[in-house]
Order: C-alpha cells, then sequence, then structure tokens
C-alpha cells in the first residue's frame, strides 16, 4: 500500500501525522502541500475516496479562508466550484491528506488513522 503524505512542514497537526506514521512504519511518500498542491482532478478523487463533504477539506482556520471571505462561499457554491476554489492555493486545503488512492483521511485524529489506516 503506498502512501501518498500531503503536509505542510510548519503545521503541528502535519509533524504528529508524520511521527504516527514513522511510529508504525508505514512507507509513504511526502508532498509539501503548498509547494505541490494536488490538482483539481486530484482534489476531485481525494474527496471521492474520502466519503466526507467537500467542505470539509478547506482549512477554515487559514489565514487564507478567511481573507477571501469563503465561509459563506463554501456553504452555497456547488462541488465544482468548491474543487476549482480548492485548487487555487493549498493553504486552501485542510492538511494532512493521507491516501492510498482507495481511501483518504483529512486532518489528524489518532483514532481515525488507526481504524483506517492499520486495519
Amino acid at each position: 500500500m503506498a502512501l501518498t503524505f500531503y503536509w505542510y512542514p510548519k503545521c503541528g497537526t502535519c509533524r504528529k501525522a508524520k511521527k504516527w506514521l514513522d511510529e508504525h512504519n508505514l512507507p509513504y511518500e511526502e508532498v509539501h502541500i503548498v509547494e505541490n498542491p494536488p490538482s483539481r482532478s486530484e482534489l476531485e478523487a481525494l474527496y471521492k475516496n474520502s466519503g466526507l463533504e467537500l467542505k470539509k477539506f478547506f482549512n477554515t482556520s487559514g489565514q487564507k479562508y478567511r481573507e477571501l471571505g469563503l465561509k459563506d462561499k463554501v456553504k452555497n457554491s456547488s462541488e465544482e466550484e468548491l474543487l476549482d476554489i480548492l485548487a487555487t492555493d493549498g493553504m486552501l486545503i485542510k492538511r494532512p491528506l493521507l491516501t492510498d488512492g482507495q481511501k483518504t483521511t483529512v486532518g489528524f485524529k489518532e483514532e481515525d488513522y488507526e481504524k483506517v489506516w492499520l486495519s
């Protein structure tokens, strides 16, 4: 199972997730989410594999999210529009993202990682 780990090295949550992956000896490819953000089509695949609502992919506590006033936009926009917005800037995407091409987790909760990646 080849994992792709989209992260931002300055993000504390991302560092915790990386430490968890290392402690569980799960091999992964690191992708800096700001320097190499997922493309729109990759985001769409990640979203479909996650089983989550698309709004869960937004970094709602991020400065960029607030600057762009996306709170209301996220509520009222179509899936297509939301994917287009997410694809414009890696800082808008909630991180870390972890995927094996079949499953995707967004953010880091130890219990979710155990359930999804160790079973």
